[in-house]
């Protein structure tokens, strides 16, 4: 169908909540609905992990369960889920999807993470049905109605603990989406609704008890790494700008979760990833800044990837092949970039240069920089070149490395090349 996630849904007045039909109710039928036919009968989780393996990532993160309120998991909680009666998906016996996708992607030795949202517009305990539901927050004061308040809170804290809990194996990440549910002093409220990415709603105190919550669920999931997206303080254990690389490196873990196709995280027909070109100076940037790229990939109707999100992978992997080790394990470096040319360092003695090629541009005769100098006796070779030593000389405060012929004839990869700079212990 390629219909917005979840978004449709708020009465917002905002670009990513317009809708296709112009009665509310209709639509919001419409889109409830949707369960009865969801059947995603190509849904291959160990051909994703695999993609997704090759092409170098370590971890993911899947949506159990959006702002919808729709479950990808069997939550005993709720019958709006993949595993419900009313979804003919449930008599498949892979139909607890999420189940099916943490044992492929462990099999593959990679981390898993949960996505879960924590407001629910599905609940009659958040969107309660007394009231209309003007913006994306609690359409009722949480502080006039504790006991409806606290039955959300409870069912939430039970559907987060249903993933947690060892039904699903080991979790890595519990990564939390809905920054606006959170504990609220009477300041924070109104600077909140002065917030941009609030756009002046009813933001109010929505205390789901975080603190009460993580510490539970750590006795489950020992050394869990909580993502409270947004919210400030100890259970937010790193960042996450969305769809943006931040300008400089930033003093704190932190990942940028980037959509590859079609301009939404939700699945289009026809959409048009990313380039590979793209998506390798991305990652070359993130990193070389110290953080870490979330590529999303959204599946279809039928559970099927499209061959895009699998070209893509592929070609990263084959780069990746080349420039792993100039991927993992390295921290940012100032200037970190000038002009096409980023650095980074790992450990004491190592560093690594990665050119970022123009569309169609062939690898270069000379990379250098000028903002940044190479200690005398550094040794310099190109990934990917046969282990050829290169030479260099300086260049002003800078400094220019000479990439052989026989190598420009016949370069590694393509996009982006990395050479590896090995400077003498003192």
């Amino acid at each position: 169908m390629g219909i917005k996630e979840s978004w449709t849904l708020c009465s917002e007045d905002v670009s990513w909540t317009v809708r296709d039909r112009p009665d509310y109710q209709d639509y919001k039928q419409a889109y409830e609905n949707l369960q009865t036919t969801f059947n995603p009968v190509e849904f291959d989780p160990a051909r994703w992990a695999r993609a997704a393996s090759d092409a170098g990532m370590k971890y993911m993160v899947f949506t159990t369960k959006h702002h919808d309120g729709f479950c990808m998991y069997d939550s005993k909680l709720t019958d709006y889920k993949i595993t419900g009666s009313k979804t003919p998906f449930h008599t498949d016996p892979g139909a607890d999807v999420t189940r099916e996708l943490f044992d492929a992607f462990r099999a593959e030795g990679m981390w898993v993470g949960a996505y879960f949202s924590k407001p629910d517009w599905h609940s009659d305990d958040f969107w309660w049905p007394y009231f209309a539901t003007p913006d994306r927050n609690a359409n009722y004061d949480p502080e006039k109605h504790p006991e409806r308040w606290e039955k959300f809170v409870r069912f939430t804290h039970g559907q987060m603990m249903e993933l947690l809990g060892g039904n699903y194996g080991k979790v890595d990440i519990l990564w939390l989406d809905g920054m606006w549910v959170q504990k609220m002093t009477p300041e924070e409220e109104r600077l909140n609704r002065m917030d941009t990415y609030n756009f002046g709603t009813l933001a109010r105190n929505q205390d789901i008890r975080m603190d009460e919550f993580v510490a539970g669920a750590r006795e489950k999931q020992p050394g869990l790494i909580v993502v409270d997206r947004g919210v400030h303080g100890k259970n937010q254990n790193y960042l996450t700008p969305e769809n943006v690389v931040p300008e400089k490196a930033l003093p704190y873990p932190w990942e940028s979760c980037i959509i590859t196709a079609g301009r939404s995280w939700a699945w289009k027909p026809g959409a048009e990833y990313m380039s590979t070109r793209e998506a390798i100076h991305m990652l070359v940037d993130v990193v070389t800044k110290g953080g870490n790229l979330l590529l999303n990939i959204a599946p279809g109707p039928r559970g099927q990837w499209q061959e895009g999100a699998y070209r893509l992978l592929e070609e990263i992997g084959g780069w990746m092949e080349v420039n792993a080790e100039a991927i993992y394990g390295t921290r940012a470096l100032a200037p970190h970039k000038e002009g096409k040319v980023c650095i980074s360092r790992k450990g004491e003695d190592t560093l690594y240069l990665y050119y970022l090629a123009d569309e169609k541009e062939d690898l270069p005769a000379e990379i250098g920089m000028t903002s940044f100098s190479l200690p005398p006796g550094t040794k310099l070779e190109l990934l990917g070149g046969q282990g050829k030593t290169l030479s260099w000389r300086k260049n002003g405060n800078g400094f220019l490395a000479t990439i052989p012929g026989s190598i420009q004839k016949n370069p590694p990869c393509s996009h982006a090349w990395v050479i590896k700079a090995v400077i003498p212990k003192p």
